[in-house]
C-alpha cells in the first residue's frame, strides 16, 4: 500500500513539475519591444460624422519604428527608431497591470497621456487594444489596435 502511494505521489509531483506556469503580464512586459502593426480607427473624428483610420504595418523601411522598454520597477521609456538608427522623441513614464490589462502614464507632444490597453500575448509579443481620446475632440471614442514583437538584443 505504501509503495502503491508513493508511486502516485511520484507521478504526481512528476507532473506538477512538468507543468510550467505561466509568465504573468506583468513579468511578461518587463522587455523590450517594437511596434509591428497599428491601427487607430476615429469614429467622430473632431466630433464630426466622418471615420477616419490610420493604419501602418511598419513594412518597407519605414521612416520610424516605435519600440519601448518596461522596466521591473514600473518605469518605461519608448522612443522612435529612424533609418539611420537613432533614437528620437524620447518618453518616459510610468506602467502598472491589472489583470490583463496594462495601464500607462507619460508625458508626451505637450499632453499628459492616461491610457489603458487589454493586453493579448501572441508567440512574438502582444497585441494592445485601447479606447482613447487619440484625435483631441474630448470624447474617448477612439479605437486603437497595436500589435508588437519582443526585440531581441
Amino acid at each position: 500500500m505504501k509503495l502503491k502511494i508513493s508511486i502516485y505521489f511520484l507521478v504526481f509531483c512528476m507532473l506538477f513539475a512538468a507543468c510550467s506556469k505561466e509568465k504573468s503580464i506583468e513579468n511578461f512586459m518587463v522587455d523590450s519591444w517594437q511596434t509591428t502593426y497599428l491601427k487607430i480607427e476615429m469614429n467622430t473624428v473632431n466630433k464630426t460624422d466622418s471615420l477616419q483610420v490610420y493604419e501602418d504595418k511598419f513594412d518597407n523601411n519605414p521612416e520610424l519604428i516605435a519600440q519601448s522598454k518596461y522596466n521591473k520597477d514600473g518605469t518605461f521609456s519608448a522612443w522612435f527608431k529612424n533609418q539611420k538608427g537613432e533614437k528620437i522623441s524620447p518618453s518616459n513614464g510610468t506602467w502598472s497591470v491589472i489583470n490583463d490589462s496594462l495601464f500607462v502614464e507619460y508625458h508626451y507632444n505637450g499632453r499628459d497621456m492616461k491610457v489603458g490597453y487589454h493586453i493579448k500575448k501572441t508567440d512574438k509579443g502582444f497585441v494592445a487594444k485601447s479606447k482613447y481620446d487619440w484625435d483631441e475632440d474630448g470624447d474617448y471614442d477612439d479605437i486603437l489596435t497595436m500589435k508588437t514583437k519582443k526585440i531581441t538584443q
